[in-house]
């Protein structure tokens, strides 16, 4: 008899990049609200405990590690954290060594910083140190993993690999690879709403059609609970597509190219505090009891 999986008691948080980490002069900032002292790096914080939280921020997506760790250390010291270490893994021989693999073990989460996101999975899938992170999520309650713009696109089973915004809707312009598949129903795209990625999603999606697309705008992002439920934080938007109801899809059978056609692909937005039930696929506009 198969059992159903149990579902994660761990916390994912997936960012949609430039999240604001207290460098935007006041007088010039776009948003209204205060996101940077009651945003998504005060709710990462409040995930993973509190200001005595023992944060890695792993960096290996980016390609200048020591000026984004810098930047994270302030950001995260600006909001009273003391307990935040930067992992500088640039190879997968530095994610095995024994004393990062420790780090990991009794870190309360984990940041994936962005960058290339082709470079997580590379180096992390399928070692111990991906294993573990598989492992605490999975069974220890308040574990979190937080990533941002490539650190978010990862944490899918399924992930954009590259494809401009540009070419997309055209049979291959989007590349899909293997990711780190914290997050087995959904495929995350970032930077969303400011770069146009409407288009490369839905072709995402349209090949997968049973994923849920999460579109995540910048300095927006979500907290997921359970494996399932979506809370929407930060100042921006995040776009929910999905491709259970599509009827015609020529996807599967047109050459590489070709214009996609696709009917009764179905989009939601999410703001500030908006929910949403992955398995449920309902839109939910103020919280409700799970």
């Amino acid at each position: 008899m198969i059992t159903p999986e149990q579902p994660p008691k761990g916390i994912l948080i997936a960012v949609g990049g430039n999240e604001d980490k207290g460098t935007y002069p006041r007088s010039k900032k776009k948003f209204q609200l205060n996101f940077f002292e009651l945003g998504i790096l005060r709710r990462i914080i409040d995930a993973m405990g509190g200001t005595e939280a023992k944060i890695e921020v792993i960096t290996t997506a980016s390609m200048i590690p020591e000026e984004v760790g810098a930047m994270y250390l302030n950001a995260f010291g600006i909001l009273g954290c003391r307990n935040v270490h930067i992992m500088d893994i640039r190879e997968e021989a530095d994610a095995l060594l024994p004393e990062n693999l420790n780090r990991l073990r009794k870190a309360s989460g984990v940041l994936f910083s962005g960058g290339n996101q082709a470079r997580l999975s590379q180096i992390f899938l399928g070692t111990a140190f991906h294993q573990i992170l598989l492992d605490r999520y999975q069974h220890e309650e308040g574990f979190v993993i937080a990533g941002t713009s490539a650190g978010a696109m990862a944490m899918s089973d399924i992930m954009i690999k590259s494809g401009s915004s540009r070419s997309s809707l055209l049979k291959g312009a989007v590349k899909l690879d293997r990711g780190l598949a914290f997050q087995k129903n959904v495929i995350f795209d970032s930077h969303f709403v400011k770069r146009g990625r409407f288009g490369r999603l839905m072709e995402a999606v349209a090949t997968h059609p049973y994923k849920i697309g999460i579109g995540l705008g910048e300095d927006t992002g979500v907290l997921i609970s359970q494996g399932n439920f979506i809370e929407t934080i930060g100042s921006n938007l995040v776009i929910i597509v999905d491709g259970h109801h599509i009827k015609h899809n020529n996807t599967s059978y047109v050459t590489q190219g070709t214009p996609l056609s696709i009917e009764h692909i179905l989009l939601h937005v999410l703001a500030y505090g908006n929910y949403y039930d992955i398995r449920q696929r309902k839109f939910c506009a103020q919280h409700k009891e799970k």
